[in-house]
Protein backbone atom coordinates (compact mmCIF):
# COMPACT_ATOMS: atom_id res chain seq x y z
CA UNK A 1 0.00 0.00 0.00
CA UNK A 2 2.84 2.61 0.80
CA UNK A 3 4.64 1.91 -2.40
CA UNK A 4 1.16 1.79 -4.14
CA UNK A 5 0.24 5.79 -2.26
CA UNK A 6 4.21 6.51 -3.20
CA UNK A 7 3.91 5.85 -7.24
CA UNK A 8 1.02 8.24 -7.23
CA UNK A 9 2.95 11.15 -5.39
CA UNK A 10 3.29 13.99 -7.64
CA UNK A 11 6.84 13.55 -6.52
CA UNK A 12 7.00 9.92 -8.47
CA UNK A 13 5.03 12.24 -11.75
CA UNK A 14 7.74 14.37 -12.01
CA UNK A 15 10.20 11.71 -11.66
CA UNK A 16 8.35 10.64 -14.69
CA UNK A 17 7.93 13.44 -16.21
CA UNK A 18 11.25 14.24 -15.92
CA UNK A 19 12.19 11.07 -17.88
CA UNK A 20 9.87 11.97 -20.41
CA UNK A 21 11.20 15.33 -20.29
CA UNK A 22 14.74 14.13 -21.16
CA UNK A 23 13.33 11.82 -23.88
CA UNK A 24 12.12 14.97 -25.95
CA UNK A 25 15.02 16.81 -25.07
CA UNK A 26 17.07 13.59 -27.39
CA UNK A 27 14.61 14.28 -29.87
CA UNK A 28 14.81 17.95 -30.12
CA UNK A 29 18.82 17.40 -30.12
CA UNK A 30 18.06 15.18 -33.94
CA UNK A 31 18.89 17.71 -36.62
CA UNK A 32 17.23 18.34 -39.72
CA UNK A 33 18.51 16.67 -43.25
CA UNK A 34 19.09 20.40 -44.35
CA UNK A 35 21.16 21.00 -41.00
CA UNK A 36 22.60 17.31 -41.60
CA UNK A 37 24.09 18.67 -45.04
CA UNK A 38 24.76 21.94 -44.29
CA UNK A 39 27.46 20.54 -41.17
CA UNK A 40 29.07 18.51 -44.22
CA UNK A 41 29.29 20.99 -46.63
CA UNK A 42 30.38 24.07 -44.93
CA UNK A 43 34.02 22.47 -43.65
CA UNK A 44 34.58 21.71 -47.19
CA UNK A 45 33.37 24.92 -48.76
CA UNK A 46 35.78 26.98 -46.12
CA UNK A 47 38.55 24.33 -46.86
CA UNK A 48 38.08 25.13 -50.36
CA UNK A 49 37.97 29.04 -49.67
CA UNK A 50 41.41 28.54 -47.74
CA UNK A 51 43.10 27.21 -50.32
CA UNK A 52 41.72 29.67 -53.29
CA UNK A 53 42.72 32.19 -50.80
CA UNK A 54 46.25 30.77 -50.48
CA UNK A 55 46.29 30.34 -54.24
CA UNK A 56 45.99 34.11 -54.41
CA UNK A 57 48.54 34.89 -51.78
CA UNK A 58 51.52 33.36 -53.40
CA UNK A 59 50.55 34.78 -56.91
CA UNK A 60 50.82 38.02 -55.49
CA UNK A 61 53.98 37.16 -53.84
CA UNK A 62 55.53 37.10 -56.91
CA UNK A 63 57.55 33.86 -56.82
CA UNK A 64 56.64 32.57 -60.06
CA UNK A 65 55.76 35.00 -63.32
CA UNK A 66 52.05 34.92 -63.89
CA UNK A 67 52.44 32.28 -66.99
CA UNK A 68 53.50 30.07 -65.23
CA UNK A 69 51.49 30.47 -62.27
CA UNK A 70 47.90 32.09 -62.68
CA UNK A 71 46.18 33.05 -60.19
CA UNK A 72 42.58 31.60 -59.64
CA UNK A 73 40.45 34.32 -61.67
CA UNK A 74 42.15 33.19 -64.66
CA UNK A 75 42.40 29.42 -64.22
CA UNK A 76 38.62 29.33 -63.40
CA UNK A 77 38.42 31.43 -66.79
CA UNK A 78 40.07 28.55 -68.79
CA UNK A 79 37.89 26.16 -66.43
CA UNK A 80 34.62 28.05 -67.83
CA UNK A 81 35.78 28.07 -71.19
CA UNK A 82 36.70 23.98 -71.35
CA UNK A 83 33.53 23.30 -70.02
CA UNK A 84 31.68 25.44 -72.65
CA UNK A 85 33.69 23.59 -75.48
CA UNK A 86 33.57 19.43 -76.24
CA UNK A 87 37.27 18.65 -76.12
CA UNK A 88 37.40 18.25 -72.24
CA UNK A 89 33.91 16.41 -71.89
CA UNK A 90 35.29 14.03 -74.88
CA UNK A 91 38.35 13.58 -72.75
CA UNK A 92 36.65 12.86 -69.72
CA UNK A 93 34.52 9.88 -71.48
CA UNK A 94 37.39 8.41 -72.70
CA UNK A 95 38.87 8.89 -69.32
CA UNK A 96 36.21 7.55 -67.37
CA UNK A 97 35.61 4.70 -69.67
CA UNK A 98 38.95 3.43 -69.63
CA UNK A 99 38.91 4.32 -65.29
CA UNK A 100 35.43 2.03 -65.24
CA UNK A 101 36.86 -1.02 -67.38
CA UNK A 102 40.07 -1.19 -65.75
CA UNK A 103 38.33 -1.05 -61.99
CA UNK A 104 35.56 -3.39 -62.63
CA UNK A 105 37.92 -5.75 -64.16
CA UNK A 106 40.26 -4.98 -60.87
CA UNK A 107 37.32 -5.64 -58.54
CA UNK A 108 36.93 -9.03 -60.01
CA UNK A 109 40.43 -10.22 -59.93
CA UNK A 110 40.65 -9.16 -56.46
CA UNK A 111 37.62 -10.36 -55.48
CA UNK A 112 38.49 -14.03 -56.46
CA UNK A 113 42.01 -13.29 -55.71
CA UNK A 114 41.29 -12.81 -52.29
CA UNK A 115 38.80 -15.00 -51.05
CA UNK A 116 40.95 -17.88 -52.62
CA UNK A 117 44.31 -16.78 -50.25
CA UNK A 118 42.24 -15.60 -47.21
CA UNK A 119 40.90 -19.22 -47.06
CA UNK A 120 43.35 -21.42 -48.48
CA UNK A 121 46.70 -21.66 -46.20
CA UNK A 122 48.33 -22.86 -49.53
CA UNK A 123 47.42 -19.79 -51.77
CA UNK A 124 48.31 -17.87 -48.55
CA UNK A 125 51.87 -19.17 -48.01
CA UNK A 126 52.29 -18.98 -51.67
CA UNK A 127 51.30 -15.43 -52.86
CA UNK A 128 50.08 -13.81 -49.81
CA UNK A 129 53.41 -12.12 -49.15
CA UNK A 130 53.43 -11.16 -53.17
CA UNK A 131 50.06 -9.63 -53.40
CA UNK A 132 51.26 -6.87 -51.01
CA UNK A 133 54.58 -6.67 -52.51
CA UNK A 134 52.69 -6.00 -55.75
CA UNK A 135 50.79 -3.38 -54.07
CA UNK A 136 53.78 -1.57 -52.99
CA UNK A 137 54.87 -0.97 -56.05
CA UNK A 138 54.50 2.27 -58.03
CA UNK A 139 52.37 1.92 -60.71
CA UNK A 140 54.97 3.61 -63.18
CA UNK A 141 57.32 0.90 -62.35
CA UNK A 142 54.81 -1.07 -64.72
CA UNK A 143 54.79 0.75 -67.72
CA UNK A 144 58.23 -0.17 -69.10
CA UNK A 145 57.36 -3.78 -69.10
CA UNK A 146 53.47 -2.55 -70.22
CA UNK A 147 54.89 -0.63 -73.67
CA UNK A 148 57.51 -3.71 -74.55
CA UNK A 149 54.30 -6.16 -73.75
CA UNK A 150 51.57 -3.88 -75.74
CA UNK A 151 53.33 -0.87 -77.31
CA UNK A 152 52.00 2.46 -76.52
CA UNK A 153 47.91 1.10 -76.93
CA UNK A 154 44.58 0.70 -74.72
CA UNK A 155 46.02 -2.34 -73.58
CA UNK A 156 49.30 -0.86 -71.97
CA UNK A 157 47.35 1.40 -69.56
CA UNK A 158 44.64 -1.16 -68.82
CA UNK A 159 47.65 -4.13 -67.90
CA UNK A 160 49.04 -0.98 -65.51
CA UNK A 161 45.63 -0.28 -64.11
CA UNK A 162 44.66 -3.68 -63.41
CA UNK A 163 47.89 -4.29 -61.45
CA UNK A 164 47.80 -0.84 -59.73
CA UNK A 165 44.05 -1.79 -58.17
CA UNK A 166 44.06 -5.48 -58.26
CA UNK A 167 46.46 -6.12 -55.38
CA UNK A 168 45.13 -3.08 -53.10
CA UNK A 169 41.26 -4.96 -53.50
CA UNK A 170 42.72 -8.34 -52.58
CA UNK A 171 44.40 -7.33 -49.55
CA UNK A 172 41.12 -5.52 -47.81
CA UNK A 173 39.40 -8.99 -48.63
CA UNK A 174 41.43 -10.86 -47.21
CA UNK A 175 41.64 -8.15 -43.85
CA UNK A 176 38.41 -8.76 -43.89
CA UNK A 177 37.72 -12.30 -44.01
CA UNK A 178 40.47 -12.68 -41.59
CA UNK A 179 38.66 -10.31 -39.07
CA UNK A 180 35.70 -12.38 -39.32
CA UNK A 181 34.90 -13.92 -35.29
CA UNK A 182 35.44 -17.57 -35.31
CA UNK A 183 32.04 -17.79 -33.27
CA UNK A 184 30.42 -16.16 -36.56
CA UNK A 185 31.38 -19.13 -38.68
CA UNK A 186 31.01 -21.51 -36.27
CA UNK A 187 27.39 -20.57 -35.84
CA UNK A 188 26.94 -20.33 -39.44
CA UNK A 189 28.18 -23.99 -39.82
CA UNK A 190 26.07 -24.90 -36.64
CA UNK A 191 22.67 -23.63 -38.66
CA UNK A 192 23.85 -25.42 -41.82
CA UNK A 193 26.09 -22.97 -44.00
CA UNK A 194 28.32 -24.50 -46.07
CA UNK A 195 30.60 -23.92 -49.23
CA UNK A 196 28.79 -20.91 -50.99
CA UNK A 197 26.37 -20.00 -48.78
CA UNK A 198 28.62 -19.69 -45.61
CA UNK A 199 30.70 -17.41 -47.60
CA UNK A 200 27.29 -15.71 -48.95
CA UNK A 201 24.96 -14.95 -45.42
CA UNK A 202 28.68 -15.03 -43.23
CA UNK A 203 31.70 -14.37 -44.48
CA UNK A 204 30.72 -11.77 -46.61
CA UNK A 205 28.27 -9.48 -44.50
CA UNK A 206 30.93 -9.68 -41.72
CA UNK A 207 33.74 -8.44 -44.12
CA UNK A 208 31.88 -5.99 -45.72
CA UNK A 209 33.08 -3.06 -44.26
CA UNK A 210 37.01 -3.99 -44.56
CA UNK A 211 35.93 -4.92 -48.17
CA UNK A 212 34.60 -1.77 -48.89
CA UNK A 213 38.16 0.29 -47.53
CA UNK A 214 39.65 -2.22 -49.99
CA UNK A 215 37.03 -1.35 -52.88
CA UNK A 216 38.11 2.36 -52.30
CA UNK A 217 41.55 2.32 -51.92
CA UNK A 218 41.79 -0.26 -55.03
CA UNK A 219 39.87 2.91 -56.80
CA UNK A 220 42.37 5.19 -55.90
CA UNK A 221 45.54 2.88 -56.83
CA UNK A 222 43.50 2.44 -60.29
CA UNK A 223 42.89 6.37 -60.56
CA UNK A 224 46.63 7.12 -60.04
CA UNK A 225 47.47 4.46 -62.39
CA UNK A 226 45.08 5.65 -64.85
CA UNK A 227 46.67 9.37 -64.78
CA UNK A 228 50.09 8.09 -65.00
CA UNK A 229 49.36 5.78 -67.75
CA UNK A 230 47.42 8.41 -69.75
CA UNK A 231 50.88 10.83 -69.16
CA UNK A 232 52.70 8.92 -70.68
CA UNK A 233 50.84 6.95 -73.33
CA UNK A 234 50.15 9.88 -75.47
CA UNK A 235 50.13 8.55 -78.57
CA UNK A 236 46.98 7.52 -79.15
CA UNK A 237 44.50 8.77 -81.30
CA UNK A 238 41.73 9.56 -78.50
CA UNK A 239 41.70 12.31 -76.35
CA UNK A 240 42.33 12.22 -72.64
CA UNK A 241 42.39 14.38 -69.36
CA UNK A 242 45.82 12.70 -69.03
CA UNK A 243 46.99 13.81 -72.44
CA UNK A 244 45.36 17.02 -71.91
CA UNK A 245 47.36 17.66 -69.35
CA UNK A 246 50.74 16.43 -71.46
CA UNK A 247 49.57 19.23 -74.15
CA UNK A 248 49.03 21.89 -71.49
CA UNK A 249 52.61 21.21 -70.72
CA UNK A 250 54.33 21.12 -74.16
CA UNK A 251 52.01 24.51 -74.94
CA UNK A 252 53.17 25.70 -71.75
CA UNK A 253 49.93 26.60 -70.66
CA UNK A 254 49.46 27.10 -67.61
CA UNK A 255 45.76 27.88 -67.10
CA UNK A 256 44.60 25.07 -69.17
CA UNK A 257 46.84 22.67 -67.23
CA UNK A 258 45.67 23.92 -63.73
CA UNK A 259 41.91 23.84 -64.88
CA UNK A 260 42.20 19.91 -66.29
CA UNK A 261 43.78 19.18 -62.89
CA UNK A 262 41.13 20.56 -61.01
CA UNK A 263 38.71 18.57 -63.15
CA UNK A 264 40.70 15.85 -62.06
CA UNK A 265 40.27 16.26 -58.54
CA UNK A 266 36.66 17.00 -58.85
CA UNK A 267 35.96 13.45 -60.12
CA UNK A 268 38.47 12.11 -57.55
CA UNK A 269 35.79 13.99 -54.71
CA UNK A 270 32.63 12.54 -56.57
CA UNK A 271 34.35 9.08 -56.48
CA UNK A 272 35.09 9.42 -52.58
CA UNK A 273 31.81 10.84 -51.89
CA UNK A 274 30.19 7.85 -53.29
CA UNK A 275 32.61 5.33 -51.53
CA UNK A 276 31.64 7.53 -48.34
CA UNK A 277 27.65 7.24 -48.71
CA UNK A 278 28.55 3.53 -49.19
CA UNK A 279 30.64 3.00 -45.89
CA UNK A 280 27.72 5.37 -44.02
CA UNK A 281 25.06 3.04 -45.16
CA UNK A 282 27.03 -0.04 -44.17
CA UNK A 283 27.82 1.20 -40.25
CA UNK A 284 24.14 2.58 -40.30
CA UNK A 285 23.28 -0.89 -41.28
CA UNK A 286 25.32 -2.07 -38.43
CA UNK A 287 24.22 0.23 -35.42
CA UNK A 288 27.28 2.04 -35.06
CA UNK A 289 26.40 5.35 -36.99
CA UNK A 290 26.01 7.72 -34.37
CA UNK A 291 22.69 9.61 -35.63
CA UNK A 292 24.05 13.02 -34.48
CA UNK A 293 27.00 12.65 -36.68
CA UNK A 294 25.20 12.17 -39.93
Amino acid sequence: MASDTIAGTPRADAEISGLDALEIAGRQKTTTRAAAIWASTWPKVAALAIAIGAWQAVVWAGFWPPYSLPGPATVGQELLRQVSGPQLWEGMATTLRRAALGYLFSVGVGLLLGLAVARSRVLRAAIGSMITALQTMPSIAWFPLAILLFELSEKAIFFVVVLGAAPSIANGVISGVDYVPPLLLRAGRNLGARGLNLYRYVIAPAALPAIVAGLKQGWAFSWRSLMAGELIVVGISQTSLGAQLTYSRELSDAPWLLSTMIVILVVGLVVDAAFGAADRSIRRRWGVLDQAGQ
